[in-house]
Order: structure tokens, then sequence, then C-alpha cells
């Protein structure tokens, strides 16, 4: 009896992935057709959405063999959209930072910071998931720790792409670097994703682990029925 509720519990888990999966994955992909419509820069949107058009075609190449928690899968969905109004409008365009400078009194853009921010926000949780699930490690303090250095050696090579962007393109590159004329866009933008890193797994920590257990749970019925 105890195994047909846990199958049955795991099935309609799964299904619940599914649809949330199947809705997630509609809305990235209109949002994305709708910022290639007339972007501000065409180069700048490529650049932005890139790492969306290769991290879609993996996670649905995946999805069998290595599901995620439905957690990560939302907020990869969240990432996903940050990068895609950014490259359409370009960073230092779009309208909800024009909005914050405002309401702030800033004297730049902002929302590169918010990019900045969820690029170590939603990467420590795909970090923290993949080492849970593929190593020994276990949760406490060298977890937190590794996931916070990975992150910001993310954030440090995204800062060396962003270099060399601007080393092969020129002044073509401009709205992709998007330093807004801050010398000190580069370290802002570091520290922002270790804000982001840190606030994450302080956050989220207790309902990704809870997540991952039924995640565990599942996949354990699954290679026993």
């Amino acid at each position: 009896m105890t195994a047909v509720v846990a199958d049955a519990t795991a099935t309609r888990l799964a299904a619940g992935r599914r649809r949330l999966c199947l809705v997630l994955l509609v809305g990235v992909t209109a949002a994305l057709v709708v910022s290639g419509l007339k972007p501000h820069d065409a180069l700048t949107w490529l650049l932005e959405v890139l790492p969306v058009l290769i991290a879609v075609p993996i996670m649905i190449a995946t999805y069998r063999r290595f599901p995620l928690t439905p957690l990560l899968y939302v907020l990869i969905a969240l990432h996903a959209l940050v990068l895609i109004v950014g490259g359409h409008y370009t960073y230092a365009r779009v309208p909800l930072g024009f909005w914050m400078q405002d309401w702030f009194d800033l004297t730049r853009n902002h929302y590169d910071r918010i990019g900045h921010f969820m690029q170590g926000f939603v990467p420590a949780i795909v970090a923290r998931e993949l080492l849970l699930r593929t190593t020994p490690l276990r949760r406490g303090a060298w977890l937190f720790t590794i996931v916070t250095l990975s992150i910001l050696g993310v954030s440090a090579l995204y800062e060396f792409t962003e270099w060399w962007a601007a080393l092969a393109g020129g002044s073509a590159t401009t709205d992709f670097l998007g330093t807004q004329g801050d010398v000190w866009d580069t370290q802002w933008d570091m520290f922002m994703a270790l804000c982001g890193a840190i606030v994450a797994q302080l956050t989220l920590g207790s309902v990704h682990d809870a997540q991952l257990a039924r995640l565990t749970r599942a996949g354990e019925n699954n290679s026993n029925s």
C-alpha cells in the first residue's frame, strides 16, 4: 500500500513539473520572439540572449534523465526574462531602470545591477543543485563557500567575455558593455553577483532542500518500480 501511494505521489509530482515546465517554456519562448522584433541593436540582442539560446535546448534534452527542481526551473525562467528584456532595449535603456532612476534619484540606469544580481542569484541555486546531486558535498559551510566562490568565478568570466567582445567589436559592442561611464562598473557587476549568490543561498536554501528531497524520493520510487 505504501509503495502504491509513493508511486501515485511521484506520478503527480512529475505531471505537475511537466505542466510547470511547459508554461515556463511557452512564456520564455514568446518573450524571446517578441524581444527579437526590432530590438534596439541586433548584435547586442544576440549577445544578451545567447545564454538563453544555449540553456533552453540543454534543459529540454536532459529533462527526462536529469530533471531539475521546480524552484530552479522558475528561477531560470525569471533570469531568462531579465536577459531577454535587457537584450531588447539594451541594459542602459530598459524602462524599469529609468523608473528606478527617477524614484531613487540615481545618476544612471541601474537595470544592469538587477541583471548582475540575478547572474549570482540564479546560478547559485544551479550550482547548489548540481553539487548536491552529483558530488559527495553535503549541506554546510563548505557547500556555501564553494557555491559562492564558483559564482564569483562565473561573474569574472563574464567580465572577461565583455572585455574580449569589446576588443573584437570595438564601438559596436558599447551597448553590450553597458558601463554608462562608470569606471567601477566591472567591480560593481561582480559585487552584485556575489550579493545575489549569498542572498539566494540564505533565503532559498531550505525550500531548495525540500524540493531536492522530493525529487530524490521520486527518483528512487521510479527506479524501484
